[in-house]
């Protein structure tokens, strides 16, 4: 079969397009047909070895497929190996992989898994968002971000503000339900995300960008308030934070990392929430945004475009 292996570590240029024997069906473990392959940011950290879990060369990117089962069944889930799926075919078990409704499509099931299931927590386990409370989503229109934000609403946030790095996608934040966006590059982005709650603090922020970003997002913080740190896009670290420096308005930082979720709660913290967002797109009540599709071939353009912040929605590869 062909898949996209990486045998040694760096950028997008490590992904090759080769011919790798098919994986074999053993202890419980199916072959799935692959149809369609998320690509998460996480995979860009994977491919340079710079991600929170150590790689072994040589291996096969990608962590969520969707596809056939043998029995002809059209399902959606994680690979069984944590990766293997950047290819025709994967290995998956039963029980982490769930049947794709007729009018769901390959892409918007692919988007509800890794980065549907952390918009979930982050608002749910991680911000404790209680209905009212002030929201500030960084890529708001990246793949979490464009789903946080629709749920945010859902769930009942008071002001919604998206940050984002280009006007297209401030104004796709907006139509998805956000009350403001504001230009991820503002040089005074701490007083630009105070201006956009009518020059109040903030309850919530949700991060994954890093570096100056995590410092202007942690100076808007109102007593009590939450920034939620799960990713480091820009690969810049932040500027450390003395712990007593949070009592000066009851603060906390709180890391997110959905790894933690399926070793803690794999049934609690996995699959409940997995359905609860199943049914809220089979429902019509979310609506995931649909981003590009790349040929299997192209993963290092997919991951190209995707550091240089070119997509939004959910990425995913089509062998």
């Amino acid at each position: 079969m062909h898949a996209i292996q990486v045998s040694r570590f760096g950028g997008p240029e490590v992904l090759e397009y080769v011919d790798v024997p098919d994986p074999e069906p053993a202890g419980g473990l199916e072959v799935l047909d692959v149809t369609a392959a998320g690509v998460n940011y996480a995979d860009t950290h994977a491919a340079e070895n710079s991600y929170l879990s150590e790689q072994t060369l040589p291996f096969i990117p990608g962590a969520e497929v969707a596809g056939t089962l043998p029995d002809g069944q059209r399902v959606c889930g994680f690979t069984a190996v944590g990766g293997g799926g950047y290819a025709e075919k994967a290995l998956v078990s039963r029980e982490a992989v769930f049947p794709i409704p007729d009018n769901v499509s390959d892409a918007e099931a692919l988007s509800l898994l890794v980065q549907g299931l952390t918009a979930w927590h982050l608002l749910r386990t991680s911000a404790r968002m209680v209905p009212g409370e002030s929201v500030v989503v960084h890529a708001a229109a990246g793949g979490v971000g464009s789903l946080v934000v629709p749920l945010a609403r859902l769930w009942g946030a008071g002001r919604i503000i998206a940050v984002a790095s280009t006007e297209e996608k401030r104004a796709q934040a907006v139509e998805r339900g956000a009350d403001v966006a504001i230009d991820a590059g503002a040089e005074d982005l701490k007083g630009a995300i105070r201006a956009a709650n009518g020059g109040e603090r903030v309850d919530i922020v949700l991060e994954m960008v890093g570096g100056r970003t995590t410092d202007a997002s942690l100076a808007v913080l109102a007593p009590f308030g939450r920034l939620v740190v799960y990713g480091m896009a820009s690969r810049e670290a932040a500027t450390p934070i003395p712990p007593t420096s949070l009592m000066v308005g009851s603060h906390s930082v709180v890391g997110f990392w959905l790894v933690d979720c399926m070793r803690v709660d794999p049934v609690g913290m996995v699959i409940q929430p997995l359905r609860d967002l199943v049914s809220l797109v089979a429902s019509g009540q979310l609506r995931p945004l649909p981003g590009p599709e790349y040929p299997l071939a192209e993963a290092r353009r997919a991951h190209e475009d995707l550091r240089a912040r070119r997509t939004s929605g959910k990425v995913i590869l089509v062998p």
